[in-house]
């Protein structure tokens, strides 16, 4: 037997020993017990499913599952029989634990009265496609509230002028409960109807707009908190073309400030210098 033939054989012997070598661990590895790391843990309420704000808990969309006794959730829930009845103040995701925060107390009941903030109050007002921005007003969006109406009592010199007559409004609900438990949460919401949290003061300016003209929603930037200061805009300015134009700072992309266009040189006059007799006057060309 030559030496290439020797060294084929012990290759073939050491595959086959490392092999046998493996599936031994391997086998002696799957015997092994698992051994399970016992962690302090409470129970906590989650929801079992998306749920809606205003929707009254049941049995059914509650369950308890395990939780980490070392990072408790403050406010939660250890039995669900606490929760049912009880209405949901804010949107909640599935498997979410559901907190004091979340829920309204049992005595408040369900429905859009316990969501209203303390001392505000709750008004719809009617939109389409364009008044509703596209459908992007949505539960927690911003909006400033503009009415196109004719100023005066009615008369022939009666001028049409849109002004935001409320800013920095909160939107409650857009569209009935079915529009609100078939879109998820983000997504545009095709309404007739949205409505609105607002003082009492507030409440009434939005009443008298939608009465005595269009209403129209203008969709703010969440972060944007500064209250809409304009002095409106009436038909004979919109058609002038001198409108005051923003200064954008493009980098923060916000508006800086509004100047006003310069106001336009007075017209040249021409005058004649003429004698008459032995009188001299100037007469102006028109």
């Amino acid at each position: 037997m030559n030496k290439q033939y020797r060294t084929l054989i012990v290759m073939l012997v050491a595959v086959a020993t490392a092999a046998l070598g493996s599936f031994g661990v391997y086998r002696a590895v799957l015997r092994m017990p698992v051994r399970e790391v016992e962690v302090a843990s409470m129970q906590v309420v989650v929801a079992a499913q998306p749920l809606a704000m205003g929707t009254r808990l049941d049995a059914n969309q509650l369950r308890v599952v395990p939780w980490p006794s070392r990072s408790p959730v403050a406010g939660s829930f250890s039995d669900p029989k606490e929760l049912v009845n009880r209405g949901v103040i804010t949107p909640i995701a599935e498997n979410e634990p559901i907190t004091m925060t979340k829920v309204a107390s049992l005595e408040a009941g369900a429905g859009l009265p316990p969501v209203i903030p303390e001392g505000m109050r709750a008004i719809s007002v009617r939109v389409n496609e364009v008044v509703g921005v596209a459908g992007f007003v949505v539960p927690g969006t911003l909006v400033d509230v503009l009415v196109t109406a004719r100023t005066g009592g009615g008369g022939a010199g009666d001028e049409t002028m849109t002004r935001t007559v409320v800013s920095k409004v909160t939107v409650l609900t857009a569209g009935t409960k079915y529009d609100q438990e078939k879109s998820k949460a983000g997504e545009p919401i095709q309404t007739t109807v949205v409505t609105l949290a607002v003082v009492p003061d507030d409440a009434e300016r939005i009443a008298l707009a939608q009465n005595q003209g269009q209403i129209t929603l203008a969709l703010r930037n969440p972060l944007d908190v500064a209250p809409t200061d304009t002095k409106g805009v009436r038909m004979p300015a919109l058609m002038s073309g001198r409108n005051p134009e923003p200064v954008i700072d493009r980098a923060k992309n916000r508006v800086i400030k509004v100047v006003a266009p310069p106001a336009p040189p007075p017209p040249q006059v021409y005058s004649v210098e003429t004698i008459r007799a032995a009188k001299r006057s100037n007469e102006v060309v028109k």
